[in-house]
């Protein structure tokens, strides 16, 4: 079995803090260029290794299915043996091993390296699964995640000011029972997953979330969180968090509890490779970057699978993905970028590193009372709910049909709110002859029922009495 050489462990001190879980020192050099993939089917070609190889990543982070020990084997055979045959065989390639001696990994597992497809806390074989994969991919005998449940990990490499944290989310030993529909849907053979809305169910377990909360206190500048399965996409029928609906929310909800700023997701499963982004979800824009498919991407075009938050994607052929810091801006720019087979960019977004901040509260001048929310909790309401919404307006503009009142100065910001005043209460009452001055720099409160305009959620107020001024 392959082991890092220890001239490269002595040279570059990585290896051994990160799986022993440590936080690396100030003097080690900052990480510039990370090359992250999954599904790689070992009894198939892998050219791809060497494209990685030849963009010279500090780092490479196999997201899962690294190995699949289930494709050959019947799902009710498959043991112990065939999961270490199948890391052997990897073990075997030329490529791999070169890759291996070359660049530093961490790894984590997905269902295929787990065991069985699909598989989660009830894997009777996961203890040995586990102690497989980290032999494999030489984790020292005294790293804490050799004797904890699960297979989770993280680290903080790089001086203060350019520190990346790796965080490795286990999605498998602990998630609860898949939810599976009916029948299968337009264009499916088997029945896909619905979601668990059970309140006890469960992707991480109650130890992960609470070591997540830990890692997500301490100062990094970028954090890399790496799932096996898509956090913000939430609209094909397979695997992915939002078939756990209370689980996906939680996690969201911990990233902007805990004030963790720099986060982008890794993950992979799906034999694509898409770039997504949810601008609401953690009070910045929350990147989800998709590579799977080391050889396991379609070999012919595909349509690509639903999803609205997608700024790019490669639905078909064999990718890699890479994250590029450049330190040497005053303002830190970093790339997420989608690879082929034979190393070229076909996805890339970079961004100033401080866009992944979160939005300082500013105390609402009249404070909110019991039952009222402000507008970043409004915007998170969909359609049909009930709410009572508080807000400085920051921006109006009176139509014929309408006066628009919305929280921000910009009205396309991600973040503002919109109440609309129409019917009755725009053209009857005490606010037929209002004008702009009448709202600008004046809290307002409004009642009424959220609904939808272009995906985004706005509240319309025909009754005057759904409309008051609260403060000046």
């Amino acid at each position: 079995m392959l082991r890092f050489p220890f001239r490269w462990i002595a040279a570059l001190t990585m290896t051994l803090m990160v799986f022993g879980g440590a936080v690396a020192q100030q003097d080690v050099r900052p990480l510039a260029r990370i090359a992250f993939g999954s599904c790689a089917d070992q009894d198939k070609p892998l050219p791809i290794f060497d494209a990685i190889l030849n963009a010279k990543p500090d780092l490479l982070l196999m997201l899962g299915d690294n190995i699949y020990a289930d494709i050959k084997t019947p799902r009710d055979k498959v043991n112990p043996d065939v999961i270490k045959e199948a890391y052997e065989t990897l073990a075997k390639l030329p490529a791999w091993q070169k890759l291996r001696e070359t660049v530093p990994m961490l790894a984590i597992w997905d269902d295929h390296d787990y065991g069985i497809n699909d598989a989660g806390e009830e894997w009777k074989y996961k203890e040995e699964s586990k102690k497989l994969m980290l032999d494999f991919f030489g984790v020292p005998a005294d790293a804490p995640r050799r004797t904890r449940p699960g297979a989770y990990a993280a680290a903080i490499v790089g001086p203060p000011g350019q520190r990346v944290q790796i965080i490795l989310l286990d999605t498998r030993y602990f998630r609860s029972k898949l939810t599976r529909a009916d029948r299968p849907g337009p264009g499916m053979r088997v029945p896909g997953y619905l979601p668990n809305t059970d309140p006890d169910a469960t992707v991480l377990g109650a130890e992960q979330w609470k070591w997540l909360e830990e890692q997500l206190k301490k100062p990094a500048e970028l954090r890399l969180l790496c799932s096996s399965i898509q956090v913000v996409v939430d609209e094909h029928p397979f695997e992915k968090w939002a078939n756990f609906p209370k689980e996906r929310e939680k996690l969201f909800n911990l990233i902007r509890e805990t004030g963790a700023k720099g986060v982008i997701i890794l993950s992979g499963d799906r034999h694509l490779a898409d770039l997504s982004v949810d601008a609401k979800a953690v009070g910045y824009p929350l990147y989800d970057v998709t590579s799977s498919g080391l050889n396991q991407g379609s070999p012919v075009w595909r349509a690509p699978e639903p999803n609205k938050y997608r700024v790019g994607g490669m639905p078909w052929g064999n990718n890699f993905g890479m994250i590029e810091i450049d330190w040497s801006a005053t303002d830190p720019l970093v790339s997420m970028k989608l690879l082929d087979e034979k190393g070229q960019v076909s996805v890339r977004e970079t961004i100033p590193l401080s866009l992944l901040t979160p939005k300082e509260a500013i105390p609402p001048k009249v404070a909110l009372a019991p039952g009222v929310i402000g507008p970043l909790e409004a915007i998170k309401k969909k359609a049909g709910d009930e709410v009572i919404v508080q807000f400085e307006v920051k921006n109006g503009r009176k139509t014929a049909a309408r006066f628009f009142l919305n929280s921000e100065k910009d009205f396309r910001a991600e973040d503002n709110f919109t109440v609309l005043i129409v019917g009755k209460a725009l053209n009857e009452g005490k606010w037929a002859n209002a004008k702009e001055e009448t709202f600008i720099g004046k809290t307002i409160r409004v009642k009424g029922v959220i609904s939808e305009y272009n995906n985004k959620p706005q509240l319309q107020v025909d009754d005057e009495n759904n409309l008051e001024i609260v403060g000046e």
